[in-house]
């Protein structure tokens, strides 16, 4: 890593680290010098898409080097008369891959760490030039090896998104240590930004870290905060001037939460005071665990309009949907059968009772079935549940114990890497779950339920989900709700194959499971 952008990263660090700045804005008054803020976090991030530019340029060139071997061989000869040089080819091609990156901005500030969204991005490069390349292969008739190009597409599209992993989660390591974040002065109403700052702060991987609140119509006490996590926010009210909270050293961004706070001239003068001061400029709508291809942004009257679409859940109830968790229960019953039966070995010798333990969960619209697993438990346990109900780790109707007294040695061990849910892939191929979808509720859990929960109902309960990969039984209940009801109303199948992948590697690891 540079060393420009190890001391950018350092000055990035120190101001996202102080949380007082706001503080310094009644001494300051109206006359204080104007700070050139954001300059800081516009260093780091023209550093880093430097960085990102040359991973790239490596990455395609090593992909187009192995092509070259392979075709060429590590001697090249002359190319006969009118057939192509294949290494002016290979150079030519390298520039034109790296200009597509710059024209479809795959490095971006905007995309920094935002993985879907920027992988999106380098298939769209990748896919645009290889497209032309094709095009005016045949239109030129040239003779040009298409094992060449598919040998140079795989590696280097394969070696740009690894690259690009690398480099996410090296940004997501720094920004849970508050660096290279962008230092935020939220506008709006307290609980609004109370909200906002907390979402930021839970989420280890978000660019944003918010160190002043402006409340423009109202008053502020003179020492008034806000606690979030373990920071303290100040809160400035309207005796505080717009230009003088925008004045503060250190601010990179503005989001506004509120609108009717500023209304629509306190729109336009935010704007303007924003003009030359290198701080962006976002404005929140409100609207929580919604996913990207349900909003859509249009203007009406001079006025931008989001558009809502309907929830896809009826989606994940389709024959295609069907086909695809049956195939993939199958699958996974094939490859896993090995461990299964050791682990059904492993149940019988452990001690008495079953093999198998059948519980009634409730699944879609309102279902009873008997999901399947391994015993992990003591033969009898749920007669033993009552007697610990009130040392339970969970929150609303959910129960979970940390150190269940009730599990087995085996059973830990078969829990730890989900070995006891396998036999559930039966529960798929006959159609009463999902692979990915809601957790299986109890009976119990859901005569708790009021009419928004009872909404995780509308799909097949699933193995793994939302839940499953952001933290399993370390969740509360609401985090746990609040996450399937996401997955409800904003389902699709490239989203159902995401949280597949992030399910596996969640298992390797035994993150999150008792």
């Amino acid at each position: 890593m540079s060393q420009a952008l190890r001391d950018d990263a350092s000055t990035a660090s120190t101001a996202a680290r102080t949380l007082s700045p706001v503080h310094t804005v009644a001494a300051q008054g109206h006359d204080a010098r104007p700070v050139q803020v954001g300059s800081g976090r516009r260093r780091w991030q023209r550093t880093l898409s430097r960085c990102m530019l040359v991973t790239d340029a490596g990455a395609i060139t090593v992909a187009f080097v192995v092509a070259y071997l392979v075709r060429v061989g590590p001697w090249p000869t002359p190319a006969p008369p009118g057939r192509l040089e294949y290494w002016i080819v290979s150079a030519g091609f390298v520039l034109a891959w790296l200009t597509a990156m710059a024209v479809f901005r795959t490095r971006d500030h905007k995309l920094l760490g935002a993985g879907a969204a920027e992988y999106q991005a380098i298939g769209k490069a990748t896919f645009f030039v290889f497209g032309w390349i094709a095009i005016l292969a045949l239109l030129l008739k040239a003779d040009l090896s298409r094992g060449y190009l598919l040998l140079a597409f795989g590696i280097g599209f394969t070696l740009l998104l690894v690259s690009r992993k690398v480099w996410r989660l090296w940004l997501r390591a720094r920004r849970t240590e508050r660096r290279f974040v962008a230092r935020t002065l939220v506008i709006g109403g307290v609980r609004s930004a109370r909200t906002m700052a907390s979402r930021f702060d839970s989420d280890p991987a978000s660019e944003f870290a918010v160190i002043g609140l402006w409340v423009p119509d109202r008053s502020a006490g003179p020492d008034e905060s806000i606690e979030v996590g373990a920071a303290t926010i100040p809160v400035r009210g309207m005796e505080t001037e717009l230009g003088s909270v925008l004045d503060l050293g250190g601010i990179d961004t503005v989001v506004v939460t509120d609108t009717e706070h500023l209304g629509h001239d306190g729109m336009s003068e935010l704007a303007w005071e924003l003009e030359g001061r290198d701080i962006d400029l976002l404005v929140a709508p409100n609207i929580a665990d919604v996913a990207g291809p349900r909003i859509h942004v249009d203007a009406h009257g001079a006025m931008p309009l989001i558009y809502l679409s309907e929830p896809t859940y009826s989606a994940a109830r389709t024959l295609r949907k069907a086909f695809f968790d049956r195939a993939v229960a199958l699958c996974i019953l094939l490859v896993s059968a090995p461990v299964l039966i050791l682990g059904a070995v492993a149940v019988r010798l452990s001690g008495p009772g079953p093999i198998f333990y059948r519980s009634e969960r409730i699944g879609a619209h309102g279902i009873p079935f008997q999901m399947l697993k391994l015993r992990t438990m003591v033969d009898g346990a749920d007669g033993r549940r009552a007697a610990l109900e009130r040392e339970h780790d969970g929150a609303g109707p959910l129960f979970k114990l940390v150190d269940d007294p009730r599990v087995t040695r085996v059973g830990r061990l078969l829990r730890r890497y989900s070995i006891d849910e396998i036999p559930q892939f039966v529960n798929v191929l006959k159609g009463e779950m999902s692979v990915v979808g809601p957790r299986p509720p109890l009976r119990s859990e859901v005569d708790l339920y009021d009419d928004t929960v009872r909404r995780r109902l509308l799909v097949k309960q699933g193995i793994t989900g939302l839940w499953q990969v952001s933290g399993r039984s370390d969740l509360s209940w609401e985090d746990a709700v609040r996450l399937d009801l996401t997955y409800v109303e904003n389902w699709s199948m490239l989203r159902d194959l995401h949280i597949i992948a992030r399910t596996a590697k969640a298992v390797l690891q035994a993150r999150g499971a008792y």
